[in-house]
């Protein structure tokens, strides 16, 4: 262990600010490092919970904790940094949130990249775990597969996609060198303080092992989210414009222009996306003010960076630009998904266009031209339409019945009745419920399909999780498989679904997505004295290929119900 005598090698500052619960698993996450020659700086934001006698209490238990307190809160992440970098001892710097935490060699992976070859920072990947499921991803995985060092930024622009400060170790002198300091006094600091040490670094070093482990709560009470997960509040939109505006003036002023492109795509790519994801369920108000906030700076951006995009986001782009907001939330329910528009219109060139005007800028007819996606032409299983459910109702025992509404934009159904099916499969097995749609108008279907929730068939070790059906369409031998796209809010109807093919009993309810698309969604959980004795013992016995084992897994789940 060292002491304060020891000079350590790497300081980690871990901020904090009213988060006396998940402090001690931060900082232990640092002190229990492979590399233990390490410094930990508490600096703590000026927090007004119990989160200063934790401090006290960490740094009296370990000689390389010390505890660091501003005199008043500064309402951001840069100040905590910048004050702990100011007395930090180690010639290599790491940064850590509260809520988050170090694999166990962070360290030592990040220190050995450095003291292989002369570097300004060293890299790694980043795990996001999320604390409602516990599933655990990589943050950009395809920028950290491979271990590399770069030479400067303008060799690997894609770069400026991994933003944040957390994922790096930085040498003292390369920051003391720059003037290389948080931005005080603004929200999202991380992307224009990465952006200048990209640039800034005559080479970094990338390695893709995890080195920071970051905890995402999306369902966390709004006064307690994160400014990442704060994109209800248009003050969010604008502090990320802002800092957009100034990582531009920044690459500007330091002979940075030809790395313009590819920072607007990331802006375009990322930032913008996010929003774009939930304009959905935004009102009206909020729609119009968040127009207001972006046109300005997308008229700012780079024609090649859009020209980047997926047309589906394109067409988003451009009827936000354009204010045609509402027809900008129909379109952004297809993002990710190959959903179609309810309708498209032709101009005298041929030319096919997303809604139902054809634009009248150079620059619209452009971004909302349709003509690549194919709808007329494209194989039948890859076609594009759209599915919508028109209406919900609760049915006798456990059943739905749905109304649906089917748009084929391309007019690729011929015209009359078609056969169709809502399918959805918690297990390997799916449950099929068909249902017949019949021409409106053209290129309008609509249909009624009741779904008996009883005959879903649930692996033997039961299922706890969500499906969101699928709509499937057959013509001629062919099938397509489209999402199936709910209103985006309905009250919830929760039914139990008892014993069945050697299931245990299942709550099933059926709701809204809640996000993105705003699929149907359903949602099973094993419920009652079955559930909890039986259902982990099942998930061992499932791959048991003895018919007699699996039989007698069924009558003892009959005699314990």
């Amino acid at each position: 262990m060292t002491t304060r005598e020891q000079k350590p090698d790497v300081t980690v500052t871990v901020i904090v600010y009213n988060d006396a619960e998940r402090l001690p698993r931060a900082v232990a996450s640092v002190l229990a490092q492979t590399h233990a020659n390490v410094e930990v700086v508490i600096s703590d934001d000026h927090s007004t919970d119990a989160t200063p006698e934790v401090a006290r209490r960490l740094a009296a238990s370990d000689p390389r904790v010390r505890y660091l307190r501003l005199p008043e809160n500064s309402g951001g992440c840069s100040a905590p940094r910048n004050r702990a970098l100011e007395i930090a001892h180690a010639p290599y710097l790491m940064f850590l949130d509260s809520d988050d935490e170090l694999p166990p060699r962070a360290v030592e992976l990040l220190l050995a990249a450095h003291r292989e070859r002369e570097i300004d920072f060293a890299m790694g990947a980043v795990e996001r775990i999320r604390v409602d499921t516990g599933r655990v991803s990589t943050w950009m995985p395809q920028l950290v597969a491979e271990r590399r060092t770069v030479e400067g930024i303008d060799t690997e622009p894609g770069l400026f996609f991994e933003h944040l400060s957390t994922s790096k170790m930085y040498r003292r002198d390369f920051l003391d060198r720059t003037g290389l300091r948080f931005p005080e006094g603004i929200h999202y600091e991380d992307q224009l303080f990465s952006a200048q040490a990209y640039c800034l670094a005559k080479s970094f070093t990338v390695i893709p092992e995890p080195v920071y482990r970051w905890y995402i709560a999306p369902f966390v009470a709004a006064d307690a989210a994160s400014i990442s997960n704060q994109r209800h509040k248009l003050s969010n939109v604008r502090d990320r414009v802002h800092v957009q505006v100034l990582i531009d003036e920044f690459l500007a002023e330091g002979d940075h222009t030809g790395l313009l492109e590819d920072k607007d795509y990331k802006f375009l790519k990322h930032d913008f996306r996010m929003y774009a994801g939930d304009l959905p369920y935004r009102d009206d108000a909020w729609l119009a003010g968040f127009a207001e906030i972006v046109n300005p700076y997308l008229a700012t951006l780079s024609p090649r960076a859009y020209a980047r995009l997926p047309r589906s986001e394109r067409v988003v782009l451009q009827l936000v630009r354009d204010g045609r907001l509402a027809d900008a939330r129909l379109a952004a329910r297809g993002l990710g998904h190959p959903v179609a528009p309810r309708e498209t219109v032709t101009d005298g060139t041929g030319a096919v266009y997303w809604g139902s005007l054809v634009p009248e800028s150079k620059r619209a007819r452009r971004e909302l031209d349709l003509s690549d996606q194919e709808l007329y032409s494209r194989p039948f299983a890859g076609a594009q339409f759209r599915h919508e459910i028109t209406r919900i109702e609760p049915a006798p025992g456990a059943c739905v019945d749905l109304s649906i509404r089917t748009y084929d934009p391309g007019l690729r159904l011929a015209v009359g009745p078609h056969v169709a099916a809502v399918v959805v499969a918690p297990g390997r097995r799916r449950m099929t419920a068909r249902l017949r749609l019949d021409p409106v108008r053209p290129g309008v279907f609509e249909g009624r399909v009741r779904l008996d929730l009883t005959k879903t068939p649930l692996p033997l070790h039961g299922f706890d999780g969500v499906r969101h059906p699928l709509l499937q369409l057959q013509e001629q031998g062919m099938h397509n498989t489209g999402v199936l796209l709910a209103p985006l809010s309905f009250p919830r109807l929760t039914t139990r679904v008892d014993h069945h093919g050697g299931a245990a009993p299942h709550e099933v309810t059926v709701e809204p997505e809640g996000w993105g698309a705003g699929r149907l969604q359903l949602r099973w959980r094993p419920v009652g004295f079955t559930a909890r004795v039986t259902y982990p013992a099942s998930r061992r016995l499932a791959t048991v290929s003895d018919g007699r084992m699996r039989n007698a897994l069924r009558l003892v789940r009959s005699a314990l119900r």
